[in-house]
């Protein structure tokens, strides 16, 4: 396998500054644990070579603008887990990333692994993205089923961050078995308890992937991926919350991505405002400015949606 899943240059944000960043997923073994509700990454049997090879691609590929400081891997998996990503392969990279310049590299690892992190003290950036879904650990536990609690969180992320590297946390829009209106404020809530550990919090709404137990929920019309208006309504929020204390645009970043936006099986509106809406979102992750100027009148369906769900539910736990 010679290629990567996928690759592709986008914009990140770089000590304030607005930079190239490289993207690749790697077509790798997949994560260890596999069992969350949400996920439906594919997994390969590759070896070490076939790793080498997917990167050399990409690299070659895309690295020769001066402007590309960021080197982000996704593995669909933790790239600190032995047993997924060989250490002479994350030497491999490592080597690549001080050869080239590249000033940050970011990948993912679930929390028992980052103790495992070789990336420090090298000549470059590391920041090491932590899929916490949701700071309250009954809902990550029963709606997600990640297998680890905050506290496993908290630590890891402090042990990154007293290493001098840095902690990008996913927080999940949304998760199965939640309404609309608990969604928001379980992600703004999460918002806050990871903000002290964090250094950019990323929020991330539900993609139905094929496959995935989501995808039987979803398919027997008992659940609706978040509305795009919600992911705008944590920004928003977000952004106020955090820019009392001084952190927004300084301290941490708080980005979104809806991915597939506009999609029955991603984040959407009524459909005539879904890509304004998306291309909002993405704009102010960027520049960090709650410019917000989409007009629709699905918004005021969306806040009756949003309303009456959470009363009916209400009314049948009651009764």
């Amino acid at each position: 396998m010679k290629k990567p899943l996928s690759c592709w240059v986008e914009k990140e944000r770089l000590d304030g500054k607005i930079v190239g960043c490289l993207t690749v997923i790697l077509r790798a073994r997949g994560c260890r644990w596999n069992r969350c509700l949400m996920c439906g990454f594919p997994r390969f049997d590759v070896g070490e070579e076939d790793l080498k090879k997917q990167i050399d691609y990409a690299l070659r590929k895309f690295l020769r603008d001066d402007e590309i400081l960021i080197l982000k891997i996704f593995t669909s998996g933790s790239f600190f887990d032995d047993r997924e990503i060989p250490p002479s392969f994350r030497e491999y990279v490592y080597s690549k990333v001080e050869e080239m310049g590249i000033k940050k590299l970011i990948v993912e690892s679930r929390p028992e692994f980052v103790f495992n992190c070789d990336a420090f003290g090298r000549n470059f950036e590391v920041e090491i993205g932590i899929g916490l879904e949701t700071s309250n650990d009954e809902i990550r536990e029963l709606c997600v089923n990640k297998g680890f609690t905050f506290r496993d969180y908290a630590d890891a992320a402090k042990y990154i961050l007293d290493r001098g590297g840095k902690v990008r946390t996913y927080l999940l829009l949304k998760p199965p078995f939640l309404s609309e209106f608990e969604a928001i404020e379980d992600c703004l809530k999460s918002v806050m308890d990871c903000s002290k550990f964090s250094n950019t919090v990323s929020i991330n709404p539900v993609y139905i992937p094929r496959g995935s137990y989501i995808e039987k929920l979803w398919k027997a019309g008992i659940y609706r991926p978040p509305w795009l208006w919600s992911a705008v309504e944590v920004l928003k929020k977000s952004y106020e919350m955090l820019s009392e204390n001084c952190k927004v645009g300084y301290d941490i970043n708080i980005i979104c991505d809806p991915v597939g936006a506009g999609n029955s099986r991603a984040s959407h509106n009524c459909g005539r405002c879904d890509r304004n809406v998306a291309e909002e979102i993405k704009e102010f992750s960027i520049t960090q400015k709650p410019n917000f100027r989409t007009e629709c009148e699905c918004i005021e369906f969306w806040r009756k949606y949003a309303r009456y769900e959470k009363v009916a539910r209400f009314n049948v736990c009651f009764y």
